[in-house]
């Protein structure tokens, strides 16, 4: 999967830390955009596909960040860190059965198949600080699972902003954030565009530094 909204807006919206890790990475998008954000922050770029880690290392090899962010090829369920990361993202497989790609990286970066919710939710547990925070980007349809996997893995949500694309259009993804101990839950809204083609001002104060 190549650069889409989805994460760009997490990529935007994400809080950082000293250790970052992006699950699922894809291109190394958000990684790179989390590097851009937060220059003092050492990440780590996991993805189970071989291909998909290999075109991140390339796009990582030709950005000014490719000194601090390592792609590991893996299975995040077996990765193992030495030292626990402040923040971890994720723009997660979102299609649940329903019909896959005959392309097969294509299934993998789409379809829960590789990475379920409970896995990622899992590992994010057993990978984050105690103090750190789990972000994520979801469509409408698949967040009341995605929650219950949350706090079955002990996770409580902090933050959550409901995107709609346009104004009059019911919220189509969410942008969340997960904590390991519970505290009140910040939540915000914003609109994509406030007509066809036209940003909205949140939108272009939020994503403005990663767009030419």
């Amino acid at each position: 999967m190549k650069v889409g909204t989805d994460g760009t807006l997490l990529g935007a919206w994400a809080r950082g830390g000293q250790r970052v890790l992006d699950i699922g990475t894809g291109t190394g998008l958000i990684a790179l955009m989390m590097a851009q954000r937060y220059p003092e922050a050492s990440l780590v770029a996991v993805d189970i596909d071989e291909g998909a880690a290999r075109q991140a290392r390339e796009n990582v090899a030709r950005s000014h960040f490719s000194d601090r962010i390592e792609v590991v090829c893996a299975d995040v369920a077996d990765y193992v860190a030495e030292v626990s990361f402040q923040a971890i993202v994720s723009n997660p497989p979102y299609f649940n059965h329903s019909l896959t790609s005959p392309d097969s990286q294509r299934t993998a970066a789409r379809h829960t198949d590789t990475l379920s919710y409970r896995r990622l939710m899992v590992s994010a547990h057993r990978l984050l600080a105690d103090d750190g925070e789990l972000s994520i980007v979801i469509p409408f349809d698949c967040k009341q699972q995605l929650e219950a996997e949350a706090l079955l893995a002990g996770f409580f949500k902090c933050r959550e902003c409901a995107v709609r694309t346009t104004p009059r259009k019911s919220p189509r993804r969410y942008l969340m954030a997960f904590r390991k101990h519970p505290t009140e839950v910040e939540m915000t809204e914003g609109i994509i565009e406030i007509s066809p083609g036209v940003r909205s001002p949140w939108y272009n104060s939020l994503c403005k530094d990663f767009y030419l």
